[in-house]
């Protein structure tokens, strides 16, 4: 389970999308999460609570990029 993530993060979500990619950015934060499928391009709104149970792990973060 993630606690901490901030916008342009990428992770690792449980399940992966229909392209076959699980790799996601996040784009927006909120009451609600934006991610974009790193290989598709797909975009996907989750409420913050269901985006937490199904993030596996963070795989870097825009810090640590730059």
């Amino acid at each position: 389970m993630i606690d901490a993530f901030a916008l342009g993060d990428k992770v690792v979500m449980r399940k992966p999308h229909a392209c076959g990619a699980n790799e996601w950015q996040i784009i927006r934060t909120g009451a609600d999460v934006k991610i974009k499928c790193l290989q598709c391009g797909r975009i996907v709104m989750l409420d913050r609570a269901e985006f937490v149970k199904r993030a596996k792990k963070i795989i870097n973060t825009e810090e640590n990029e730059a």
